[in-house]
């Protein structure tokens, strides 16, 4: 199994590189457009600026080669929010996978403390229907987060929901496209399992 994960000026990234070695694979770490095109399976992961990081993958010619990937792909974090089309940090024009708007948490409570930064559970048994990133998990089972932005819910793209101040967007799927807007190389054995789910994937 060849796994590659995108390299760009997002950080987190070497976490996700142990994560993916401790499932038995030694990942490659690249930008090369060749290399990403023929991997088995493509993670983008990061923590980040939304402008600055589209700046960086349009200045490389990696935006059009995400798009156009065919094998299974997983965004982690703010992966997951350059998928969608627009961000409200700093108005970004994003990579337009997802037709979804990455909105700015506003706090509700006083206790509401941006960013959302710890556990919290997520709901993926929705409208009956788990889908295959998840098999064997549960509802209510903890994963790690931290972000400031998130991606709102939507009717056919949304994977898996939680909370924090507002109902949203745990992780998305469309076609080949897998997101998380948590750390699964973060979270433990949920993580792992969510991990070893999206290499596994039916193509």
């Amino acid at each position: 199994m060849n796994v590659a994960i995108v390299k760009y000026n997002a950080g987190n990234v070497f976490s996700v590189i142990n994560a993916v070695k401790r499932l038995g694979i030694e990942p490659i770490w690249t930008d090369d457009a060749d290399e990403l095109m023929k991997a088995d399976r493509v993670i983008f992961p990061g923590q980040g600026e939304a402008s600055h990081a589209m700046s960086y993958l349009r200045e490389h010619g990696l935006d059009r080669v995400i798009c156009d990937l065919k094998q299974p792909v997983l965004g982690i974090c703010i992966g997951q929010q350059l998928m969608c089309r627009h961000s409200e940090e700093g108005g970004t024009d994003c990579l337009g996978i997802f037709p979804m708007e990455v909105k700015r948490f506003v706090p509700q409570r006083h206790e509401d403390k941006v960013p959302q930064m710890g556990w919290n559970s997520i709901n993926v048994n929705l409208n009956l229907n788990v889908n295959p990133l998840f098999k064997g998990l549960n509802d209510g089972d903890f994963v790690y987060f931290v972000h400031s932005y998130y991606v709102p819910l939507h009717e056919e793209f949304t994977i898996a929901k939680t909370n924090f101040t507002l109902d949203y967007s745990a992780a998305i799927h469309k076609d080949n496209f897998y997101a998380t807007q948590f750390h699964p190389e973060k979270s433990g054995a949920v993580g792992e399992t969510i991990l070893r789910n999206f290499i596994e994937l039916d193509r």
